[in-house]
């Protein structure tokens, strides 16, 4: 008989085996804040203009080399429950506001360091959370005093474009004009009255060849896709989109049919043959110029479109045919019968394009009638124009933005010394153990201006006590010029840098209500994970395993 073995007594002892538990100070609350810290401090050196790349491969071995804070953070499936607190908060800012995603973590990460000192003072967990919160209260009230611009009419070009200048800046310098010009063409053209704006309805198509000058914008919508037919091109086209194939139809109950002779296999065939004839042809006399379909189509039915002199395009995307379907203003029919009038879709031509030397479909629309506009960006490599991508999708969010509220607040850290400024000010005032906390959320604003000076090569301290020299003297709207030589200054709103009031607004909330989250955890408890093999790193097993 097996001796019974007690376990140790506490939580492990009802838990399964394996189960791992950590809890107090020194286990739990410092071991999550130095993960998130390490956290922060990697996608910290993405930040600004000057930010540095970082080179992820995830786990299907795709590479990305981008300093966007989103992608890394997606790519690289972060595992520790704290560090995930963080993720989840730049999650969420990149559905609220789009951009701002890497302020949240390391504005986070800098407010927990600031607490780890203080907890190793003797201040407890409780005390700190609340000091932050009632500061965060008093960030969001000084914050509209700082707005600096607002762009009243959303179809202003000119007005718009000093907002999106900003947020194109931080991911590509040096291209942001080309990039904002675009953006703004793109948003503008399709920008309706009196709905909302629909950031997916700016599509970018990525051709490679050329450079970034050659990048144009389009109406309507471009497919990298060569056509099934002979027919290349369309005008004043109506178009029948299908989710079928166009091909014979296969019958809906499987049927024997006795065939005894070479004429009845002549005629049956030559009946499929007819049948199908009829079906093009019908659609043809609908009126269609132009047939779209999400499956294949068969060599028989493409005979009989270039017969009828109709446009076979395929796009096997489900998704692109939703898309195109909006932007035609076409019905996606599942079975190969006629359209009728209202089913139809409208584009003002349909042709076959070659760019670099990539073919593409053109779906374009004149005037007023797009409700869908498509970047072509042209480029060197394919992550090159992947980074251009997820530049253009800020701008794109950041309009978004503008449409909801359009003020601006200073850039280039001018905001943030400012506001760290005011907070130390009111620190001041409170009384009891809650002011550390607060002097501490002032402090952590730094981090933002030391970070654009550590990626500029310029001394951080430097930088910081000159901004506040020149913010005591009035220059509220002072920031870091990283094309000066040394710790220069700049006027924010004379070199057009600026953050919209959004961003800031709900990065700042996202940021103190993940550092509070992860400092109101005492314990960690970590269940055995499921057994079972786990799946090798090239992805499927071959079948000989």
């Amino acid at each position: 008989m097996a001796m019974h073995i007690p376990k140790a007594p506490g939580v492990a002892q009802m838990l399964k085996d394996g189960a791992r538990y950590f809890s107090g100070l020194e286990e739990a609350v410092y071991r999550n804040i130095t993960a998130c810290k390490q956290f922060a401090d990697t996608v910290r050196s993405a930040y600004g203009p000057n930010g540095m790349n970082k080179m992820v491969i995830n786990h299907i071995e795709k590479l990305f080399v981008t300093n966007d804070a989103v992608t890394i953070v997606n790519e690289l499936e972060v595992e520790h429950p704290a560090a995930k607190l963080l993720v989840l908060a730049s999650k969420m800012q990149e559905a609220e506001v789009g951009d701002g995603t890497n302020f949240v973590i390391i504005f986070a990460g800098e407010l927990l360091h600031a607490a780890e000192g203080l907890l190793r003072l003797g201040i407890t967990t409780s005390e700190i959370i609340e000091g932050y919160e009632n500061v965060l209260n008093k960030a969001l009230e000084i914050l509209p005093t700082l707005i600096v611009h607002e762009v009243k009419d959303v179809r202003d070009e000119e007005q718009v474009k000093k907002g999106i200048r900003s947020t194109i800046m931080s991911k590509q310098y040096g291209n942001e004009d080309i990039l904002a010009s675009l953006v703004i063409k793109a948003c503008i053209s399709i920008l309706p009255e009196k709905t909302t704006f629909n950031v997916d309805n700016i599509r970018v198509c990525k051709i490679l060849g050329g450079g970034l000058s050659n990048s144009q914008v389009m109406q309507g919508m471009v497919f990298k896709r060569q056509v099934e037919g002979d027919i290349t091109k369309q005008t004043e086209a109506k178009i029948a989109v299908y989710t079928c194939a166009v091909d014979i139809i296969q019958t809906e109950t499987k049927g024997t049919v006795l065939i005894k002779t070479a004429d009845e296999l002549l005629k049956f065939s030559r009946g499929e043959e007819s049948l199908l004839e009829n079906q093009i042809k019908a659609i043809a006399y609908s009126g269609a110029k132009v047939v779209v379909s999400g499956g294949k189509f068969g060599n028989m039915a493409l005979h009989y479109m270039n017969k009828y002199n109709l446009m076979a395009v395929r796009i096997p995307s489900k998704f692109d045919i939703r898309r195109l379907c909006k932007t035609i203003g076409a019905t996606a029919l599942s079975k190969l019968v006629p359209p009728t009038k209202e089913e139809l879709g409208y584009a003002d031509t349909v042709y076959i394009d070659e760019l670099g030397d990539t073919i593409v479909v053109v779906f374009k629309l004149e005037g007023k009638e797009s409700r869908v506009s498509t970047v072509l960006v042209r480029g060197s490599t394919e992550n090159y124009m992947d980074d251009i991508e997820r530049a253009i999708d800020d701008g794109v969010n950041t309009f978004k933005g503008i449409t909801k509220d359009g003020r601006f607040v200073p850039g280039a850290g001018a905001m943030e010394i400012e506001l760290a400024a005011q907070l130390a000010a009111y620190a001041d005032t409170l009384p009891g153990l809650e002011q550390y906390a607060a002097r501490k959320f002032a402090t952590a604003l730094e981090i933002f201006p030391k970070t654009l000076a550590e990626s500029s090569g310029i001394r951080a301290s430097e930088l910081v006590s000159k901004l506040y020299a020149a913010h005591k003297e009035g220059k509220k709207n002072y920031g870091f010029d990283i094309d000066g030589e040394s710790a220069a200054l700049i006027d924010t709103i004379e070199a057009g840098i600026l953050d919209l009031y959004l961003t800031k607004q709900w990065a700042i909330k996202y940021a103190v209500g993940a550092a509070c989250a992860v400092l109101k955890v005492d314990q960690i408890i970590m269940a055995k994970r499921a057994g079972g093999p786990k799946v090798p790193a090239g992805g499927v097993r071959e079948e000989d395993d």
